[in-house]
């Protein structure tokens, strides 16, 4: 089982969202976040003032898969999240110990889906 987190642009998220449906990919959970990488922000003019902006808004998806779908979710996410230029997003997969479905009890790759 892998915990997959991956931060993309906000332009991006329905169609990702989509392309992980059209996988069989459900167990997915979307944050509105922000945070800077090569990008540093953007500068931004407010009443005449330039203000160095240092923290973009992206979005964070967190995708809880079992093992055989880690590729397919990888693949997913990068193709319909990138653009090609600076900005386009992070995709960190980390092990999971264990998953456990409260409505049933159930554990491990079952109470994945």
């Amino acid at each position: 089982m892998k915990y997959i987190i991956a931060i993309i642009q906000p332009d991006r998220l329905q169609e990702v969202l989509d392309i992980l449906e059209a996988k069989a990919i459900h167990l997915v959970t979307v944050s509105n976040v922000m945070g800077r990488g090569r990008q540093k922000g953007i500068a931004e003019v407010y009443r005449s003032h330039t203000e160095a902006g240092t923290l973009l808004k992206k979005v964070k998806l967190e995708i809880a898969v079992n093992d055989e779908f880690v590729q397919t979710t990888l693949d997913a996410i990068v193709t319909t999240a990138r653009s090609g230029n600076v900005g386009d997003g992070k995709i960190f997969v980390l092990d999971m110990e264990q998953c456990l479905r409260i409505r049933t009890g159930e554990t491990g790759d079952v109470a994945i889906g």
